[in-house]
């Protein structure tokens, strides 16, 4: 791929972005491909080496902060009408508190997601104590000849130590997996405030 190609290849990945932002990126990797060229580096093998568009731009994408985005969506293009700025008003009773328990509705979603994570880390906890316990107090019982009761102990927490190695793997998976989700809904927030030139 050419200097020119990547170019116009990554300014068609960011069309939707703000357009300081993407000038801004554009200027930074031209140059960075004529550093690398005169440095004797082939045009092709130089734009290699910096990474696929696609890399670039999610790495892109994922560097311009939301309130940014979200200031260039809302700002206005033209001037509202005075019948359009009645209808909003009129209407804010209406959509504004829509809008506040949408908001509500998704910070709880969120926020129980969350809490499930965390009560899977407890419970872990709580096997771990159940297992140090169990065999702590299993060899006290052996000790004071209650060697049946002892044994029976140290076997239960025996036990729990074993499930707790799979609920260990359990709730590190259960956590990359939100923090995960949570990565796709930030980028999918991004998205949904830019608009594609081509569409």
């Amino acid at each position: 791929m050419t200097r020119l190609e990547f170019l116009l290849s990554l300014h068609e990945k960011l069309s939707g972005f703000p357009q300081d932002e993407v000038e801004e990126r554009m200027a930074f990797y031209s140059e960075m491909i004529d550093d690398r060229m005169e440095e004797g580096i082939r045009e092709e093998d130089a734009v290699r080496e910096i990474g696929t568009v696609d890399e670039i731009s999610a790495q892109i994408i994922a560097d311009i902060p939301l309130t940014k985005l979200v200031k260039e969506k809302i700002k206005s293009k033209k001037r509202l009408r005075a019948w359009e700025l009645a209808l909003l008003v009129l209407g804010s009773p209406v959509w504004l508190s829509l809008l506040i328990a949408a908001f509500a509705v998704i910070v709880s979603l969120y926020a129980a997601l969350w809490s499930v994570i965390i009560s899977l880390w407890a419970a872990f906890a709580s096997v771990i104590g159940c297992a140090f316990g169990g065999i702590a107090s299993g060899v006290v019982f052996a000790a004071t000849d209650h060697v049946l009761t002892g044994i029976a102990m140290i076997s239960a927490g025996m036990v729990c130590a074993g499930l707790s190695i799979f609920l260990f793997y359990g709730c590190k998976g259960a956590t990359k997996g939100t923090c995960l989700l949570t990565k796709k809904i930030a980028w999918g927030i991004k998205n949904s405030f830019v608009k594609k030139e081509g569409a």
